[in-house]
C-alpha cells in the first residue's frame, strides 16, 4: 500500500468529481488534504468530513483560481495551517461548451485564466514549499483528450488544456532540478457534472464504451484518482514531465 503519512496536499477544485475522488484517495493513503472550492459549500463540507474520517487533517478553502489573489491566498493558508506542502494537484477547470466562432473575449480570458494561468501562479507560490518536501515535491496537472483532439463545442477548453500540457513540461524542466516532479494526467471522458451540458453526452459515452480496450467499464473519477495517488507517491520518483493517459485505451484507435 502507498503510504503518504506525514505529507500534505493541496487540490484545486476538490469538492466534486475527480478533485473529490483525488482528495479521498490521498487521505486514505495517509495524506493531510486541503482543497479549494467555489460554488459548492455543502459538497466541500462533505469532502472535508470524509477526509477527517480517515483520521487526516482537512482544510476547505473557498477560492476562485481565475483570480491571482485567491491563488496566492490558498497556497499561503495551506502553509499556515499545515506547516508544509508536499503535493499540489491543479485540477480546477472551466471555460464552457460553445463553438469557437461564438466565443467572446471574456470567454477566452476565463478559459485561459482558470486552466493555464492558475497553474503557473500555483507553481510560483507553491514551489518554495514544495522544495522542502520530504523526498521530492509533486505537481500534478489535469488535462483531457480535448487538448490534442477536436471535440464539438470544446474548442476553448481544449486549447487551454493543450497549453496546460505544454506548461507542465516546461515546469518540469524548470522545477526538476529543484527537487519537484511535475506531471500531467490526461483523462478520457468521465461522466461528471462538467459534461452534463453537452447535447450529445450519451452518444459520446456510448462511443467511449465501444472503443474501450478494458471491457465495458465506464471511466470513473476514482480511476483518475488512482493515477493521482501513483504520481504523488515514491513509485513515480523517475516520472518527470510526462502526460499519463487514463482512458482504458479508447484513444488508441479510430
Amino acid at each position: 500500500m502507498i503510504d503518504l503519512r506525514g505529507k500534505a496536499a493541496l487540490i484545486t477544485g476538490g469538492s466534486r468529481g475527480i478533485g473529490r475522488a483525488s482528495a479521498l484517495r490521498l487521505a486514505e493513503a495517509g495524506c493531510d488534504v486541503a482543497f479549494t472550492y467555489l460554488n459548492s459549500p455543502r459538497n466541500a463540507r462533505e469532502v472535508a468530513e470524509a477526509v477527517a474520517g480517515y483520521g487526516r487533517r482537512a482544510l476547505a478553502v473557498k477560492a476562485d483560481v481565475s483570480q491571482p489573489a485567491d491563488v496566492e491566498a490558498a497556497v499561503r493558508v495551506v502553509g499556515e495551517e499545515f506547516g508544509r506542502l508536499d503535493i499540489l494537484v491543479s485540477n480546477a477547470a472551466g471555460g464552457g461548451f460553445r463553438p469557437l466562432l461564438d466565443m467572446t473575449l471574456p470567454n477566452f480570458d476565463y478559459a485561459m485564466h482558470v486552466n493555464v494561468r492558475a497553474l503557473v501562479l500555483l507553481a510560483q507560490h507553491a514551489a518554495p514549499r514544495l522544495e522542502k518536501a520530504t523526498g521530492r515535491g509533486r505537481i500534478i496537472t489535469m488535462s483531457s483528450m480535448g487538448g490534442t483532439r477536436a471535440i464539438p463545442l470544446y474548442g476553448l477548453i481544449g486549447a487551454a488544456k493543450g497549453a496546460l500540457e505544454s506548461v507542465t513540461r516546461h515546469l518540469a524542466l524548470e522545477l526538476g532540478p529543484r527537487g519537484i516532479n511535475v506531471n500531467c494526467i490526461c483523462a478520457g471522458l468521465v461522466d461528471t457534472g462538467a459534461i452534463s451540458h453537452l447535447p450529445n453526452k450519451e452518444d459520446i459515452l456510448r462511443m467511449r464504451r465501444q472503443k474501450s480496450l478494458v471491457g465495458d467499464v465506464d471511466l470513473k473519477p476514482e480511476h483518475v484518482a488512482d493515477a493521482v495517488l501513483y504520481l504523488a507517491s515514491p513509485l513515480a520518483e523517475m516520472v518527470q514531465g510526462a502526460t499519463l493517459v487514463i482512458d482504458g485505451g479508447a484513444s488508441l484507435h479510430v
